[in-house]
């Protein structure tokens, strides 16, 4: 895949994932999120960088099965159409 496609994938995933940060870190405080039953002894900022990356994996993840999903016949044949059986 060529850089524009990559930026169509995570351009549209970057700005998902801060409006996701922002929505979650505005109901949730960082020093109260628990890792398997224990607190995180991170810094805040560690905390909302951590996130962001997540949630960024995520939404890139999801961009990426869009496009793929998207991709026409012809581009995943690489030109080639075949025509349908006659019965």
């Amino acid at each position: 895949m060529d850089t524009q496609r990559w930026m169509w994938i995570a351009w549209p995933a970057f700005l998902a994932a801060a409006v996701l940060e922002m929505v979650v870190f505005a109901f949730v405080d960082p020093m109260d999120v628990h890792w398997m039953g224990s607190p995180l002894e991170w810094s805040r900022s560690a905390v909302y960088t951590a996130a962001f990356f997540a949630f960024w994996l995520v939404m890139l993840l999801c961009s990426l099965m869009t496009r793929s999903l998207a991709r026409s016949a012809q581009d995943l044949n690489n030109g080639i159409v075949s025509e349908p059986l006659a019965d």
